[in-house]
């Protein structure tokens, strides 16, 4: 397991800024993420600096590039977790491997809104989670669903293994688009996959069924939110960060309630502009310089 002393989740402009500081200050800097939203088909007319408009993908590959120049190691990965290390420092998976870091800067945007299943709001902290490493302890030899469909659903369930032998996959009515890998290691575990829609949960006080679209009644005492890709209020959530609703609380600094963990860009909120997020990722990285030169020197 590689160790750098700062990891950056997300590799958009507030993510690549914060690289291309910490970097060039000489940290050791890994960033992983894949593609922003931005890089799309996006052209941008007010970014400063820009007499003509740029599209969102040579803007991020230039980012890319001068992150790179410094030094900072740049991976396509999907995080898929992040933990507290048990030496201290920071534990984080990928579904290309596993990574210690001295540091966290969470740049990987906000969370999307909850699925669209009837009644979810009030069962949430009644039985519908979005940290199993928050509420696992909670539904031991519970039945339990996961719902979504991708790499992110798949590892939260074969995590809840840890609590629980009774686990399913419901995908809300999406193909699964897991890699074969982890499909062969769902299989493996004996951990089921349904696309049915969840049309109903039930239960007094808390949650005890899940009904499906195609007439499937799923016992279920623990429902875990785990949709598309994780984002940096999902890994808020696990290393028990200060949230306020979807977003994530920092203070000037971009410095979070935990120690060590910075934030930057949308996912703190406020005006959810290109060049906001560019600023953020500075602060953070600075911020982030600092922490590391009194706790975390390079060896």
């Amino acid at each position: 397991m590689s160790s750098t002393q700062c990891l950056i989740i997300g590799a958009g402009p507030a993510g690549l800024s914060a690289a291309i500081y910490t970097a060039r200050a000489g940290m050791s800097t890994l960033v992983l993420g894949g593609n922003p939203k931005v890089y799309g088909d996006y052209d941008i007319d007010n970014y400063f600096g820009f007499e003509q408009t740029i599209s969102g993908r040579e803007l991020i590959e230039r980012g890319r590039r001068q992150a790179a120049r410094f030094g900072a190691d740049i991976r396509e990965e999907k995080v898929l977790g992040v933990h507290h290390g048990e030496d201290g420092g920071f534990s984080v998976k990928t579904d290309k491997g596993q990574y210690r870091a001295c540091s966290i800067i969470l740049a990987a945007g906000v969370s999307r809104s909850r699925p669209k299943i009837p009644g979810i709001e009030a069962y949430e902290g009644k039985g519908v989670s979005y940290c199993v490493s928050c509420d696992g302890f909670f539904i031991r030899n519970k039945p339990v669903v996961v719902a979504g469909e991708g790499v992110f659903a798949a590892n939260q369930a074969l995590e809840l293994l840890n609590y629980t032998p009774d686990v399913t996959i419901c995908t809300l009515g999406k193909e699964p688009s897991y890699p074969a890998d982890f499909a062969a290691r769902l299989e493996h575990a004996g951990i089921k996959t349904l696309t049915s829609p969840v049309t109903a949960l039930s239960g007094n006080p808390g949650l005890e069924s899940a009904a499906l679209a195609d007439g499937t009644v799923l016992p279920a005492q623990g429902l875990f939110i785990a949709l598309g890709e994780a984002s940096s209020t999902d890994f808020a959530y696990t290393l028990g960060v200060t949230r306020k609703g979807n977003f994530i609380e920092v203070d000037p600094e971009m410095k979070t309630s935990v120690e060590g963990v910075f934030a930057a860009g949308d996912c703190t909120g406020g005006f959810l502009q290109i060049a906001v997020a560019v600023g953020e990722g500075a602060l953070a990285g600075k911020s982030a310089i600092t922490w590391l030169k009194e706790k975390c020197p390079a060896k």
